[in-house]
């Protein structure tokens, strides 16, 4: 499943389009709404936080990240009222690179604020990936598939959208059994990450 829908026909956005259709779709929907990450660099220029992390201030890059939890709650509850649950997978290669320790505890934030979040060792997901590794989505229920796009630098540019209920839901349903294998993302960086203090920026 997941090697086809690098190789499915599907409708190119850049990245404001993609955002602007994704909306649109989650606005109108009810039931999970999931994403896959499997990059273990993405160059996140001009998000505040990726700029202190790069500027090596750590303690403003965690400010940043506690300044957000009144938000994220807010967001949580609005989409409990829709019908809507957001599953986030996060697929991690240890020993992390620095991007996965700048971004494991600004998602830990979340998870406390109610996200569901897991986390699953790219060791476990080998067999998966013998022709492309496994594609970075955003899979709204069976309504559309976005498949997320990076330049040669890694800077997000856009995804391409697939829209075909039949592979959206397949994709969906594969997303769901890799994230039953997962585990929750608060042990995984309490285990994992925590011990190693704050990181150091490194492409």
């Amino acid at each position: 499943m997941f090697d086809l829908v690098w190789e499915y026909p599907a409708t190119p956005l850049n990245r404001p389009d993609y955002h602007a259709d994704s909306d649109r779709v989650e606005e109108r929907m009810s039931g999970v709404i999931w994403k896959l990450e499997r990059a273990q660099y993405v160059s996140e220029q001009g998000d505040e936080a990726w700029d202190a992390f790069v500027d090596g201030d750590w303690p403003l890059v965690m400010a940043i990240y506690e300044s957000e939890r009144d938000a994220i709650r807010k967001a949580v509850e609005e989409e409990a009222k829709q019908g809507v649950e957001f599953r986030r997978l996060r697929i991690v290669e240890l020993p992390p690179s620095s991007y996965i320790r700048w971004e494991l505890p600004s998602l830990r934030i979340s998870a406390e604020c109610g996200r569901l979040i897991r986390v699953l060792d790219a060791r476990r997901i080998a067999d998966l990936e013998r022709k492309y590794p496994l594609p970075e989505m955003l899979v709204c229920g069976d309504h559309a598939l976005y498949h997320v796009q990076y330049d040669e630098q890694k800077v997000p540019i856009g995804a391409r959208k697939i829209d075909d209920r039949q592979i959206v839901g397949s994709a969906a349903a594969s997303v769901a059994a890799l994230y039953a294998q997962a585990e929750p993302l608060t042990d995984f960086v309490e285990r994992e990450i925590t011990p190693l203090g704050p990181p150091k920026y490194a492409e």
